[in-house]
């Protein structure tokens, strides 16, 4: 397998832990072990790295963006001090009843990024830990890779995500999906 162009990754429950109360401060953003050195990682190998990432905490009042944007800084410095950066973050602010277009599952977020990094879709590798993100790579003609670093039953989550692509293949962390992309495992 070649180096894809491009990697996108969600963000709660593949580069930090996730809540199923929301991340709504800095205190609660806590990186997953590996997960931001596997960013730098990719860096290095030359493969640019954006986020995709509903965050509907905005939306539904939950934070202000002030909070979002200290949450949002907090995990820059950490990928920063690990070596690496992202270079374009795709958020969704909207609640799930606004009926926007960037929220995943549908593919808005991840052609925003794609368009950001000018890179085809058929070049780049979406990472998430949720049907809602392997639906959107899919939407989109972008390959996937699902994590199981989520909060969830990681096993039916697998399940319905192979249902929407049967080529998805399953890590238990960022750090073992890189080392997969990299040829390093």
């Amino acid at each position: 397998m070649s180096l894809p162009k491009a990697v996108l990754l969600d963000r709660d429950g593949v580069i930090n832990f996730d809540s199923p109360d929301y991340i709504l401060s800095p205190e609660q953003w806590e990186a997953i072990p590996g997960s931001v050195e596997a960013i730098g990682r990719l860096n290095r190998a030359g493969i640019p790295v954006a986020i995709c990432s509903n965050q509907s905490g905005l939306g539904r009042g939950m934070m202000n963006e002030d909070l979002f944007h200290a949450i949002h800084a907090k995990m820059l410095l950490a990928i920063e001090e690990a070596g690496g950066m992202l270079t374009h973050a795709a958020y969704c602010p909207h609640s799930p009843e606004e009926g926007c277009s960037c929220r995943k599952p549908l593919p808005g977020l991840i052609l925003e990024a794609l368009n950001a990094l000018n890179v085809d879709a058929k070049d780049t590798v979406m990472i998430g830990d949720s049907t809602r993100d392997i639906q959107a790579a899919s939407a989109a003609g972008v390959a996937s890779i699902l994590v199981q670093s989520g909060y969830g039953n990681a096993e039916t989550i697998l399940q319905r995500c192979l249902m929407i692509n049967p080529e998805t293949k399953a890590y238990p962390d960022l750090a073992a999906a890189v080392d997969s992309i990299l040829g390093t495992a």
